[in-house]
């Protein structure tokens, strides 16, 4: 029988850290990249990341169903941020990224090996040691599921498909636009050269005041307003061309309306939003968002999409929409919202006209 002498052991096991610095501090450990790991390190780091991955994604909350109405505005970030390194339909990884240790993967061929939630996990969190980066707003998970839904699609999409997703009439993007109409062009690959958008999650930028749009444009670049995709692309456009795209979309015709509402909710949606409702302290929404001489900064709400107002309502209710200056007040406005009310004001406003003459008129329609 083996005998284990545990001094020794513990001798050991004290020596071992001097052991490994020592070895990091003599240079030991090359860490250059013109080859790869050994195979037993290689195939450990995996292990490691897929099993992390796999026990963290036990705590996802997984919606019933993911939000395929945003697939166009998670493509749209895709080719921005992620095809660069991942690929994409039509688009090959360049000759540099496939010399990168470890290797960026085709998703295309690997996203059906990843449950739902442990691919929210990787999407919202990152890799260590991969290059692979957190998703930019740690506060918009609604963004994340929807890239979680893209990702799905991926792997049918040739690439004529994946470019009018991602680019929509623009055909392309640059890394930093430069001139006015490259500027403009990364607006419209989800805004639409209409303004009023390509997808239900993309809100109606077409004839709302140039002041909220100049706001808006501030707070996601100031990372005031959580979010992944805008974020990014308030960054990528240059400060100069703010005022030009947003007289441009100011100046486009104001939605009018959206038709298909749901009869059991628009009643209790128009209620809310023209009279509010003092018992919970909930007011009349078009006071502030329909009057023409409403405060600049408070947009027009009237012909948005119902799943966009359904998702900014639920982000200021749950305290994670930021803002450009006056997010505190709709933050107290929204907290005693129900689901119901939100579904219904979302209802509402889709299919309600833009910009009365008074904040009231609505009420008399």
């Amino acid at each position: 029988m083996m005998h284990v002498d545990w001094k020794h052991v513990a001798v050991t096991l004290a020596i071992l850290p001097f052991a490994v610095v020592f070895a990091a501090w003599i240079g030991f450990f090359n860490v250059g990249a013109s080859s790869g790991h050994w195979k037993i390190t290689d195939w450990f780091l995996h292990f490691a990341m897929q099993s992390a991955i796999r026990t963290y994604a036990l705590a996802v909350d997984v919606p019933r169903e993911l939000p395929h109405h945003a697939v166009q505005t998670a493509a749209g970030h895709f080719a921005r941020g992620c095809a660069i390194c991942h690929g994409a339909p039509g688009e090959p990884r360049s000759p540099a990224v496939l010399r990168m240790l470890p290797q960026p993967p085709d998703l295309a061929e690997r996203v059906s090996g990843w449950s739902d939630a442990e691919l929210f996990r990787i999407v919202k969190h990152g890799v260590r040691f991969t290059g692979m980066p957190a998703w930019p707003s740690q506060k918009r998970d609604d963004e994340v599921w929807a890239m979680v839904a893209f990702l799905r699609r991926l792997p049918a999409l040739g690439p004529e498909a994946y470019r009018d997703l991602a680019y929509g009439p623009a055909g392309s993007l640059v890394d930093r636009p430069a001139t006015f109409q490259q500027a403009l062009a990364e607006c419209t690959r989800c805004h639409g050269v209409d303004g009023r958008g390509r997808s239900t999650a993309t809100p109606v930028i077409a004839g709302q005041r140039e002041s909220y749009l100049l706001q808006s444009f501030a707070a996601y670049a100031e990372d005031r307003r959580p979010g992944g995709v805008m974020g990014v692309v308030a960054k990528a456009i240059d400060r100069r061309h703010w005022r030009d795209l947003a007289a441009h979309f100011a100046s486009l015709p104001a939605s009018r309306g959206r038709a298909g509402a749901a009869t059991a909710l628009l009643e209790p949606g128009k209620k809310l939003a023209t009279e509010g409702d003092a018992s919970r302290r909930i007011p009349a929404c078009l006071v502030c968002h329909a009057s023409r001489d409403r405060n600049p900064a408070f947009p027009s709400l009237a012909g948005q999409p119902a799943p966009y107002i359904e998702q900014q309502l639920r982000l200021f209710r749950d305290g994670q929409r930021g803002d450009s200056g006056y997010g505190h007040v709709m933050r107290e406005v929204a907290r005693p919202l129900s689901d119901n009310d939100i579904a219904a004001l979302a209802t509402y406003f889709a299919t309600a006209e833009s910009r009365p003459a008074h904040p009231m008129a609505s009420a008399r329609d």
